[in-house]
């Protein structure tokens, strides 16, 4: 009889410890400019999400009004207590507030849905177009892939801008930085990468995600709009910051694009990200570390800058076959001030990505858009993220273009030019007029390469420069029209065959005889 009991307290025994939940609670101590000081909350982790009991000690009315809920994201942990930052409104929490520990790091929920519309660092849909269904939490913060996991980025992905896809070509599962002053066509450049993809087949089409950090919304709404009337915004995802919001989300804003990206990386799909920009991002870092009283290091910057950046940037990958093949290409932008390109914050993002596209406000202000210096820029993937029929007609470019601008500053000081001297100066320009492009209008490849195919061989003998530009228009459609196979074939093979070399020195000739109107002296 006695067992009997014992077993029966035990069962019960067993069955209370089940049904009881333990909960780690701490109280906040001081709050002010968006964060919260907690004491009591000694287990919490570093990047962990806390609740903040907002119902507790209001009327009744007023928490049947406001039924969100509040997080903060811990930051600092301290001997006695733990600093966080308030995800949110920090006008609702006040000192001595319930906050609870959730357990759980900071993730952004992600599906398929997402595909399409604009959403804020937390994964909540911005865009007035109802709620996204989540399929999956991926962590914000996460270590990248190691070397064993990746494979050697070889494939192109094409921005559709002559002189970056000839000269500075970006691989997929590379990291490419666009930087220079205000107002030199950097986003412009971004943008038009994604515009591009729509000439991609569809199943090797990336997705692409725009993180907009601090940007005004007015122009955030304008270029979705442009994203949308291009076709594009069926493949892009927008992650949307504004400059009014806490730093806290300016902070989220590039990692939560990145978290998004690899959910579609692991499916073994292409992801392009731009981080439009870095600078705004490590401004926003810098203001929430000296709230966190952080000690200040370099222009005020907290002493993990440079790590912040590079634990980003370092999820960019190319994985192996084994993991899926998928890629994560990471176009960062920063703004530089007067073209310093040896600042802070400038160098610490050279050091960390493979390549850098460098924009020029002098080169902008002539005219040449985009403004590419081509002497700084450069890309550490090089001919390898090319096809091959890039690779055979971009060669002569970039040597072209450098002994123009040797030659364009040796000019300016003699007055007497050798027929030589002569001759390489006006190639040199039209080589600069044929790498012009107007802005939201990227050019397909396999058009580039009959485009640059026609320049390397005779095509703008005979005329001035200020015609390269119609004439290369017109020679496309020629193409296009009356050698449609020859640019099928370049489309589907990706290489200069003998064949296609023959049918295109064919068609230059025969260009250049029934257009004789752009040739007259």
């Amino acid at each position: 009889m006695s067992t009997n009991i014992v077993e029966k307290l035990k069962q019960e025994i067993a069955g209370l410890s089940t049904e009881t939940k333990t909960e780690r609670v701490g109280l906040v101590s001081a709050v002010s400019d968006g964060i919260v000081e907690i004491e009591g909350l000694l287990g919490a982790k570093m990047m962990e999400m806390v609740a903040f009991d907002v119902s507790g000690g209001k009327s009744l009315k007023d928490t049947l009004e406001d039924t969100s809920e509040l997080y903060g994201l811990v930051l600092n942990l301290e001997e006695d207590s733990v600093k966080a930052v308030i995800l949110g409104d920090s006008s609702r929490v006040r000192e001595g507030m319930v906050v609870k520990e959730t357990g759980r790091l900071l993730s952004v929920p992600v599906s398929e849905d997402i595909i399409g519309r604009v959403v804020n660092p937390l994964g909540v849909a911005i865009d007035g177009l109802g709620d996204i269904k989540a399929e999956k939490e991926m962590p914000i913060e996460r270590v990248a892939y190691g070397v064993m996991d990746r494979s050697a980025v070889n494939e192109p992905l094409h921005t559709g801008i002559k002189a970056i896809d000839s000269m500075i070509p970006i691989g997929r599962g590379q990291r490419e930085l666009i930087i220079g002053d205000r107002g030199t066509g950097k986003t412009t450049i971004a943008i038009d990468t994604i515009i591009n993809q729509k000439y991609e087949p569809k199943d090797k089409r990336p997705i692409c995600i725009y993180v907009a950090i601090g940007q005004k919304r007015s122009k955030t709404a304008s270029l979705k709009a442009k994203l949308e009337a291009a076709g594009a915004m069926e493949y892009s995802i927008i992650v949307a910051t504004s400059a009014s919001e806490a730093s806290p989300l300016l902070f989220l804003a590039p990692f939560a694009g990145a978290a998004i990206g690899e959910y579609f990386m692991q499916q073994g799909r292409d992801v392009l990200v731009v981080f439009d920009d870095l600078s705004k991002h490590a401004n926003a870092y810098r203001q929430m570390s000296l709230l966190l009283r952080r000690p200040p290091g370099r222009e005020a910057y907290p002493g993990d800058i440079f790590y912040l950046h590079s634990r980003l940037l370092e999820r960019s990958a190319k994985l192996s076959k084994e993991l899926g093949g998928g890629s994560l290409t990471a176009l960062p932008i920063i703004e530089t001030q007067e073209g310093d390109v040896s600042a802070y914050i400038p160098t610490n993002v050279i050091s960390i990505t493979d390549g850098q596209i460098f924009l020029e406000g002098d080169l902008f202000n002539k005219g040449i858009r985009p403004a590419l210096n081509v002497g700084i820029s450069v890309s550490r993937v090089g001919s390898a993220a090319q096809t091959k029929a890039m690779k055979k007609v971009s060669g002569k470019i970039r040597l072209e273009l450098a002994q123009f601008r040797e030659l364009e500053a040796f000019m300016q000081f003699a007055s007497d030019l050798d027929e030589d001297t002569k001759s390489r100066i006006d190639s040199g320009r039209k080589y600069v007029e044929l790498l012009k492009q107007n802005q939201s209008n990227p050019m397909p490849f396999y058009e580039q390469v009959v485009s640059l195919y026609g320049a390397n061989n005779g095509l703008f003998e005979g005329t001035t420069p200020e015609k390269v530009r119609e004439i290369e228009k017109s020679f496309i459609d020629f193409v296009t029209r009356d050698r449609k196979e020859t640019m099928i074939t370049i489309e589907k093979g990706r290489e200069l065959t003998d064949e296609v070399v023959d049918q295109l020195n064919k068609a230059i000739k025969d260009y250049k005889e029934s257009h004789a109107q752009f040739y007259a002296a």
